[in-house]
């Protein structure tokens, strides 16, 4: 039987006490992958946040009819078909984005931060709780890509979604849009949003 929740602390456990990337440190492979700009950041954070929605809405209404011991394979079928379609609308109308994020978009099929809310979640609640979580886990998420990209490219390029703050010849730290900088962005943006959020509650 499903544990009612608050609705509002449902929605922003996901933002902020859960949030999947700055406290779960789920999903870290697209977020060291493709943060490397906040549009690259923003752009796969809204594709996991419409697949991470719509699994859970599915989920949440077919739950009773999926047999346990075939509910993960499932869960991903369901999960992978609306990463198809992100992929082909984003091939079809976003195609430099497309190029951007390569494969981390199929890669977000096993996504843990989708299957985990599908399994743990959307199987076990109502129709309106689980949408309720999937948007504040998916906004949790695409907040957490979007700063870390953002931080990335202004620190790295001297620009924010491709404006850029100084001259093609300022001085910028070169290692942020590099892999290893990836590591130490989210390492301090962790520690950052770890003591703002204990400070808060």
């Amino acid at each position: 039987m499903a544990t009612p929740l608050n609705p509002r602390q449902n929605f922003l456990k996901g933002i902020v006490k859960e949030n999947p990337v700055f406290v779960m440190l789920l999903g870290m492979c697209p977020t060291l992958g493709v943060t490397s700009s906040a549009f690259n950041g923003l752009g796969m954070g809204l594709a996991t946040l419409f697949v991470l929605l719509m699994s859970n809405l599915v989920v949440s209404l077919v739950k009773s009819q999926i047999p346990s011991k075939v509910r993960i394979p499932a869960f991903i079928v369901i999960i992978a078909s609306f990463v198809t379609v992100v992929e082909m609308v984003l091939e079809a109308y976003i195609p430099f984005l497309y190029e951007q994020l390569g494969i981390f978009i199929p890669l977000i099929v096993v996504n843990c931060v989708i299957l985990g809310r599908a399994e743990a979640f959307a199987s076990k609640n109502k129709l309106g709780a689980s949408l309720l979580d999937a948007l504040g886990m998916g906004l949790g998420f695409t907040m957490a890509l979007t700063v870390l990209g953002a931080t990335r490219e202004i620190l790295g390029n001297g620009s924010l979604f491709e404006l850029r703050f100084f001259s093609e010849d300022a001085q910028t730290i070169l290692l942020f849009i590099l892999p290893p900088g990836a590591f130490i962005a989210l390492a301090y943006l962790t520690l950052v949003f770890n003591r703002l959020t204990r400070k808060v509650a």
